[in-house]
Formats: C-alpha cells, sequence, structure tokens
C-alpha cells in the first residue's frame, strides 16, 4: 500500500523536503474561520481559550480545478483524409481481390482502416504533413485491416477466393493508393494555407520566440500568419528549470525584431490584450515556446485561447523534455510530430485534456478489491481488534480528502495516533516518530497496514487502487498555489498507490516532484501501467517501506 504522509496525527515537524511547505507558515493570516474538517470520532472538541484554527476549505466546495474549454477539431480537414483512405482502400480491394473474394473483403476493410488511423492520429492537423511520413504507420494498419478482411472470409468458408500473394498484394496497393490520395490531400492544404494562412501568436519570450515568429511569417508552406507575440512566462532562451520570468509591464510597447519585408510583431502581455488579439484577428493557432503547463502565467493564457477553440503547438530547439508528462516532447516519432524550421514541432492539448481512464480502470478496480476484501478482512478484524484493546476506542480515522474533479469523500484507515483536535488532524503534515504512537500503531504504519480501510474507499468508487495520492482540502489548496500542474493531478481518480510513491516518492519529500510524477502518470495511463504499480507496491509491503 501507499505510505501516505497526511495523516491522522499531528507531528512536531512538518514538511521541509524541496517542494514542500509547512502548516504553520502557511494560511496564518488569513481571519476566517470556517467549519473544521472531520476527524476520529469521539474526539475531545477543541478547548476554549485555544489560538483560532487555521481556515480550512469548505467540505460543500470542491476545491476549484481549471476550466477545459471545447477542443476544437478541424473536421474538414479530417474528412478528406477519411474519404482519401476509403477511396484508396475500396479501390484496393476491387483490384486485388477477386470476384468471390471482394463482396465480403469490401465492408471489413473499409471498416477497420479509418478506425485504425484514427487511433494513431492520423487525422490530426499537423504543420507540413508529409505523406511518406505517414506511410509506415499507414501500412501497417493495411496490413491488419486486411487480416480482418482474411479472418471474415475464413468464416464464410471463402478461404480459397483470396490467397497469401492476393493478401500482398492487396496490402502493398492499399498503403500506396491511401498514401498518394493523402498526398493529394495535403496538397491542396498547403496551397490553401499559402494562399489564405491562418492567424496565429506566438507565445514567449527571447530571441527564440522571434526566431520562431520570422520562420512562420517568412514561410507560408507551414500555412501561419503570425499577428503577435505574447510574452509571459520564463525567457524560453533560458535552460529548463532555470528561474522564471516575471509578466511584463503592463502598457508595454517593445515589439519583436522585424525586417523591411516583414514589420515587428505587436507584442501583448495581459489576458485582456491576448482576447482582443484573438477577436480582432480571427487567431486559430497558437505556437508556444515551452509548455505551458510549466508555468502559471502561461498556463493561463493557454486555458484562455483553448475556451476560444484555438488549436495549440508547441515548439522546442531539438528533442527536449517538458516539465509536464502528456505535453513533453519525446524522441519517439509520433504522427503530430513535425519540425518548424528545424524546431521539434507537435501539436498541444490548450485545454490539459482528461485521461480516458473511465469504464475499464473501474473494471479493473472491482475485479481485483472484491476478493481482496474477502481475503483481507480476517487481517482487518485482527488489526481493529488490536487498536480497540490496545489503544481504546475508535479503531477507524475518518478524514476529509479531495477527490477526482476536486470533490472531497471521506477517507478511512485504522487509526495508529489520536489527534488532539480536528484543525490538528486537517493541518498538520506528518506523523512519522511522533511520540504518541503506540506500539501496534507504529506496527500498522510500517507495514501498511493500516491503509486496508480504504479498500472500502474504492469499491464504494472515492478512489481507485492506482492513482494520485488524496490530500487534504487545506494542503490541496495550499500546494495548488505554489506548484503549477498540482491541481491537475484532480483529472483522474485518487489512489491508494501511484507512480510517485513506488518512485520513492512518499512521506516528507518534494510535493513538485510528486506532481509532475503524477501529472505523467494521467497523461500516460494504461491498464498494464496500472497493474506494473499495483505489482511494486505489493513488492514494496514485503520490505516494509511503510512509514
Amino acid at each position: 500500500m501507499s505510505t501516505d504522509n497526511t495523516d491522522d496525527s499531528p507531528n512536531s515537524r512538518t514538511a521541509t523536503g524541496p517542494g514542500s511547505a509547512t502548516a504553520e507558515g502557511t494560511v496564518a493570516t488569513s481571519p476566517v474561520l470556517p467549519r473544521p474538517v472531520s476527524g476520529t470520532e469521539g474526539e475531545p472538541a477543541p478547548q476554549e481559550g485555544r489560538s483560532a484554527p487555521l481556515p480550512l476549505p469548505s467540505a460543500r466546495e470542491p476545491v476549484a480545478l481549471p476550466s477545459t474549454g471545447p477542443a476544437r477539431r478541424r473536421r474538414g480537414d479530417a474528412a478528406a483524409l477519411v474519404a482519401a483512405d476509403l477511396a484508396g482502400t475500396v479501390a484496393a480491394v476491387l483490384a486485388c481481390a477477386g470476384p468471390q473474394a471482394a463482396p465480403v473483403l469490401l465492408v471489413p476493410v473499409c471498416a477497420s482502416l479509418p478506425v485504425l488511423c484514427a487511433r494513431r492520429g492520423l487525422y490530426l492537423p499537423g504543420l507540413d504533413p508529409q505523406a511518406l511520413d505517414e506511410l509506415p504507420a499507414v501500412g501497417k494498419r493495411a496490413a491488419v485491416a486486411w487480416c480482418v478482411g482474411a479472418t471474415v472470409l475464413a468464416a464464410c468458408d471463402r478461404t480459397g477466393a483470396l490467397g497469401a500473394a492476393g493478401l500482398l498484394a492487396g496490402v502493398a496497393a492499399n498503403t500506396a493508393l491511401v498514401c498518394a490520395l493523402r498526398a493529394l490531400v495535403h496538397g491542396v492544404r498547403r496551397r490553401r494555407g499559402r494562399r489564405r494562412p491562418r492567424s496565429a501568436l506566438v507565445v514567449g519570450r527571447g530571441e527564440t520566440a522571434r526566431t520562431v515568429s520570422a520562420a512562420l511569417a517568412e514561410r507560408p508552406r507551414y500555412g501561419l500568419r503570425p499577428t503577435a507575440l505574447v510574452e509571459v512566462g520564463p525567457d524560453d532562451d533560458a535552460p529548463l528549470g532555470g528561474p522564471d520570468g516575471g509578466l511584463p509591464n503592463a502598457g508595454r510597447t517593445e515589439a519583436a525584431a522585424g525586417n523591411a519585408a516583414h514589420p515587428p510583431l505587436p507584442v501583448v502581455s495581459t489576458p485582456e490584450e491576448v482576447a482582443r488579439e484573438v477577436a480582432r484577428n480571427a487567431v486559430r493557432d497558437a505556437v508556444f515556446l515551452r509548455s505551458p503547463w510549466e508555468d502559471p502565467h502561461s498556463a493561463a493564457v493557454a486555458r484562455l485561447l483553448g475556451a476560444r477553440g484555438v488549436d495549440g503547438w508547441l515548439v522546442r530547439p531539438g528533442c527536449a523534455l517538458g516539465a509536464h508528462g502528456g505535453h513533453a516532447l519525446s524522441c519517439h516519432r509520433r504522427p503530430d510530430e513535425a519540425h518548424l524550421w528545424g524546431f521539434s514541432c507537435r501539436r498541444l492539448a490548450l485545454e490539459c485534456p482528461r485521461p480516458r481512464t473511465g469504464l475499464r480502470k473501474r473494471l479493473l478496480d472491482i475485479a481485483l478489491v472484491a476478493p481482496a476484501l474477502l481475503l483481507a478482512a480476517p487481517v482487518m478484524a485482527g488489526c481493529a481488534l488490536a487498536v480497540r484493546v490496545l489503544d481504546g476506542p475508535g479503531v477507524l480515522f475518518r478524514q476529509e480528502r479531495i477527490g477526482q474533479e476536486g470533490r472531497p469523500f471521506t477517507l478511512l484507515k485504522f487509526r495508529s495516533v489520536r489527534p488532539a483536535d480536528d484543525h490538528e488532524a486537517a493541518t498538520r503534515w506528518s506523523v512519522a516518530g511522533d511520540t504518541r504512537t503506540s506500539p501496534v500503531g507504529r506496527l500498522l504504519r510500517r507495514t501498511s497496514l493500516d491503509e486496508l480501510p480504504q479498500l472500502w474507499n474504492v469499491l464504494r468508487g472515492d478512489m481507485s487502487l492506482v492513482g494520485p495520492r488524496p490530500e487534504r482540502p487545506y494542503f490541496v489548496g495550499h500546494f495548488s498555489r505554489l506548484h503549477p500542474g498540482y491541481a491537475q493531478r484532480h483529472r483522474t481518480p485518487v489512489g491508494i498507490t501511484g507512480l510517485a510513491q513506488v518512485h520513492g516518492l512518499r512521506g516528507d519529500t518534494s510535493i513538485a516532484d510528486r506532481a509532475r510524477f503524477d501529472n505523467h502518470y494521467i497523461e500516460t495511463w494504461s491498464l498494464w501501467q496500472d497493474v506494473r504499480i499495483i505489482c511494486r507496491t505489493a513488492a514494496s509491503l514485503f520490505r516494509l517501506e511503510g512509514r
């Protein structure tokens, strides 16, 4: 199980790791005193005359997450590519399959190829797409589609109607025809882009931003016409992880460098100026020099543009990794990757999209948790009895945590330490080394058996087996202000264990590192990744890596 550091009791020391923050120095200046959050049942009420508790978010108000705009798709261009794929497939089937096989092959092959291409991202918009770049991906999917058709032939007792030679010829012809028609579609789009380039914003600072702006202005092959330079966030010429640059002064009139053929671009900095620029020039694209999720100012611009249906592009000088896992460039070729005059470029989701976990993740949780609860019932009964006999009443500890989409829920644990009051339980960071921990409590925490009641949270749908660890409202609000990308952790169900935990980020460790691991997990989610994390967590239990 996870070794969570924000549990049921205080500790004399607070979080001191990189990216962490102490509870005492967080919101002491705020005068508001809301209702305290839930703590251990039967705990004594706060004593009169004590200092006023620190303010906590209300349990009835979910923590605000960044707003998301509608994902804008160029349906006309995608429809043209789908039509090209279908036309090439029909022609290949009619040319390479015999009169007996063609009617049976036509439907499965034509139905399979567009679906496979869509899953690979071959219908997404791109800068200067080339049919030859798409040929390997199209060829693989054409082979799969024809194998599906051959399976349907065998089911219809027409195996002899298409031999191995006919199958290979069909795959080759299908690939060649589809790529030829795709080249025609891409050529039409490039000519249209040269005649009517789309208005675009360049979001970044420094010489790199001016170089990208000049490349777009001088080379109409990309179909983008820069209309303004949005200078927010850190200097893009600085190395990754360097000091952040602040917002430029309001009303700044400095312009990007230009020449006689291309006049200098106006510089905008505030959200109001960006919105006016989008409306004035009908901006349809935005080119970012740095992942917007690395900087809160750039993230605000990205959300504003995404809400207005603007397509985003991320360019980097070479193959570089960004801080936000799903938006970082990798050295593995993808359909939406290209180059913008030597700068690595790929499509960027401005709305920071939700992961597609959904039903499959929930089914995996139920399939594993239901039998796990039955098998763990004797162990849980023994733990409850030990806590009751040795530590007194109040076997379960109940605490409010923040789950998916910022919704609060009540997390269950076996009590290992009894906090002084609700406020102490909700705002103190770590319990490691607390002198009030009983021997049975230390054993439960060392073996992570105190986490077993959270299996009921998973079965109830509050949590998942794997996901970002849930935090208390107090710390969610605080860390969301301190660390860009922390709030995006709540796009997916929270979990008992997660990618950050199996990499040793538990206890008093960096919050920024945890947020980065959690966002990477969300953006690269798969069932197999969940299974791997569960196996690694189970192995850590035998090594007694609890706190």
